[in-house]
C-alpha cells in the first residue's frame, strides 16, 4: 500500500461523522497498490479499520467504474453462502470527494495474487482451488429473485450483449488499428452459441487475486472486485478462471502456463470444469473454445480502456495502466486460438 494524495481526508471524515453509525476520527488513509479500474483504500480510526472504494477521477466511460452496482451486489448476497464484506455506506453525491464510493468492512484475510501460491503445502493449494470451484458454482445458483436481483442485469443472449458492450467500449478507447482485435470481433459474432436459458448472477472478474482467504486455513472469506457483476450466463465466469490459467506464470501473467499442476497439487482445466459442473449438476459444457475466446476478447478491451485512462492522465497506476495496455495484442492472438480450438469439454 501506499500513500495518497487523491482522497480528501478531511472531506471524507466530515461525511462518514454525519452518516456512518459508529465512526469515530481521527482518520488516516492508504492507498492499496492493487486495483486498476477504482481506487481503493484503507480507512484507520483509533477503533475501527475500514475499506473505501471510490470511481477514478475525470471524465469516465459510460457505464464503467459503477461503485454503486459494486455495493448493491454485495449488500443482496450478504446472507448468502457466496462471502463477501459487510457493506456499510454508498454516496453517490460527486460534490463530496469528486466521485461517487463506498465504504466497507476490512476483512483480515491473506490473498494469492497468483495461482501458484508460492511457498504453500500441496494441500493447502489443493484446498484453496476447491475452494474456488465451490464458491463459483455457489454464485451460480444464487436465487437472483430471492437476494433481489432479477432486475440486476437485462434479459436476452447474455453474450451478445457483452460483445456488443465491450466492442463499443473498446472502439471508445482505440488508440490504434489492431488487426488481431478487429478479427477476433468479427469471428464472436459469427460463432456465438444459442442461448440455452441459463440466466444467474456472475461475477465478471472472477479469479484467485479477486479473493480473501481465512489467514490459516483455505476457507474464502471474501470475493471482492464486483464492478463487472451482472445477470448473465455462468460459463463467463468459469472460462474466466480458465483463461487467467492459460496467461505465463510471475508476477505479470499470473498463470499457469507451462506449469507442472499436479505437483503442486492443482487440478487441470477439465478436471476444475468437471468438479463444477458436478456441484451444479451439469452434464458438461460443449463448445467451451468460444467462452474461453469471449473471455480473451473482454478483458483486451478492458486493457485498452485502462491504457487509455493512462493516456488521458486518469489512470490509479499510469505507468503499470501504459504496460498493461501492451498487452491487448497478444489477448487478441489468444483469444482467435481460442475459437480455432474449438474446445469441448465434458464431464
Amino acid at each position: 500500500m501506499s500513500t495518497d494524495t487523491q482522497l480528501d481526508l478531511k472531506a471524507v471524515d466530515a461525511y462518514l461523522s454525519a452518516h456512518l453509525d459508529g465512526y469515530r476520527g481521527p482518520l488516516e488513509a492508504t492507498k492499496f497498490a492493487v486495483g486498476q479500474s477504482n481506487p481503493t483504500y484503507e480507512l484507520k480510526t483509533p477503533t475501527q479499520v475500514y475499506v473505501l472504494r471510490r470511481k477514478p477521477p475525470g471524465i469516465l466511460l459510460k457505464s464503467a467504474h459503477a461503485v454503486d452496482r459494486e455495493f448493491r451486489v454485495q449488500k443482496a448476497l450478504s446472507n448468502s453462502r457466496v462471502p463477501v464484506p459487510e457493506m456499510f455506506l454508498l454516496c453517490e453525491d460527486d460534490t463530496v470527494i469528486g466521485s461517487a464510493f463506498y465504504v466497507m468492512e476490512r476483512l483480515d484475510g491473506r490473498n494469492f495474487l497468483e495461482p501458484t501460491m508460492t511457498g504453500e503445502t500441496k494441500e493447502t493449494r489443493a484446498g484453496v482451488f476447491e475452494e474456488m470451484n465451490r464458491v463459483l458454482a455457489e454464485l451460480h445458483m444464487v436465487d437472483i429473485q430471492d437476494v433481489g436481483l432479477s432486475d440486476f442485469g437485462p434479459p436476452g443472449n447474455y453474450f451478445e450483449r457483452q460483445i456488443s458492450r465491450w466492442t463499443k467500449q473498446y472502439r471508445a478507447s482505440e488508440t490504434k488499428t489492431i488487426a488481431h482485435m478487429d478479427q477476433l470481433i468479427s469471428l464472436l459474432d459469427a460463432s456465438m452459441p444459442a442461448d440455452d436459458g441459463q440466466r444467474t448472477l456472475v461475477h465478471g472478474d472472477y479469479r484467485i487475486d479477486n479473493m480473501l482467504f481465512e489467514k490459516n486455513g483455505t476457507r474464502c472469506i471474501g470475493v471482492l472486485d464486483w464492478e463487472l457483476s451482472t445477470i448473465g450466463h455462468p460459463y463467463a465466469d468459469l472460462a474466466a478462471v480458465i483463461m487467467q490459467w492459460q496467461m505465463p506464470p510471475g508476477k505479470e501473467g499470473r498463470g499457469l502456463a507451462g506449469i507442472d499442476r499436479s505437483s503442486l497439487g492443482l487440478p487441470s482445466d477439465n478436471e476444475f470444469i468437471a468438479a463444477y459442473c458436478k456441484r451444479r449438476g451439469l452434464p458438461g459444457i460443449d463448445n467451451f473454445g468460444f467462452y474461453l475466446a469471449f473471455n480473451f476478447f473482454r478483458m483486451a478491451g478492458i486493457l485498452q480502456g485502462v491504457y487509455k485512462r493512462a493516456l488521458d492522465g486518469n489512470a490509479s497506476d499510469p505507468e503499470r495502466a501504459r504496460k498493461l495496455g501492451g498487452y491487448v495484442p497478444m489477448f487478441a492472438q489468444y483469444g482467435l486460438q481460442a475459437l480455432e480450438g474449438a474446445n469441448s469439454h465434458t464431464t
